[in-house]
């Protein structure tokens, strides 16, 4: 069934032998289902955050393991670099701090909250730094709301912080890919129309 979707999708995007440049109006299709599919998952990891979050959580644990023991192959494979202690140092920590979100992945779901409070307070004085430096490009407003909602995020999920641990993670992640599907639609449907209506006035009108 998965070889069949593919090489459904493979004849959407079809390119002539008059035109190698990529055209939305036959890729369009592919973009717009891959953009469904990661929103709905998005939906998916929204309705259950939890579950959501402790598979990102075990998946950066395993990451996290797989990334030490390649540092380690690499400090003893390269005997005699300066650098291999470091390396085995890097491996260690990354080797540990892995085992550890997947022993409880519930305890590294917090650490992951803290993080990200982190990440929208930084977000936050950047983009209110920069909106203030934009006296006179347009934007400026944008700019300036997008950093006060990270700011209002950030100070929400502390005020709830061990309690949001259980379901923030997933929720951010959740939001993170619906935007990111619905954007990859947006862009499929828009480009589609804007492409045909190119080629329409491209092409030579009857006398």
């Amino acid at each position: 069934m998965a070889y069949i979707i593919l090489v459904l999708l493979m004849n959407d995007v079809t390119i002539t032998d008059e035109s190698r440049e990529y055209s939305l109006e036959h890729g369009w299709r592919t973009l717009a289902i891959a953009g469904g599919a990661i929103g709905l998952l998005g939906l998916i990891a929204i309705a259950f955050p939890f579950v959501a979050g402790l598979s990102v959580a075990i998946g950066l644990g395993a990451l996290l393991v797989v990334a030490g023991i390649v540092h380690g192959v690499h400090a003893f494979t390269a005997r005699g670099w300066k650098g291999s202690l470091w390396q085995l140092a890097l491996a260690a920590v990354s080797i540990v701090a892995g085992a550890m979100l997947l022993v409880n992945p519930v305890v590294g779901l917090a650490t992951l909250t803290i993080l990200a409070i982190a990440y929208l307070l930084v977000d936050a004085v950047v983009e209110l730094w920069m909106s203030m430096r934009m006296t006179t490009r347009s934007g400026r407003a944008s700019v300036a709301a997008s950093g006060l909602l990270s700011l209002v995020l950030a100070g929400l999920l502390w005020i709830g912080f061990p309690a949001d641990a259980t379901w923030a993670i997933g929720v951010l992640v959740g939001v993170g890919l619906f935007v990111t599907g619905l954007s990859m639609g947006v862009v499929a449907i828009t480009g589609r129309h804007a492409d045909e209506a190119a080629r329409a006035a491209a092409e030579p009108r009857s006398t």
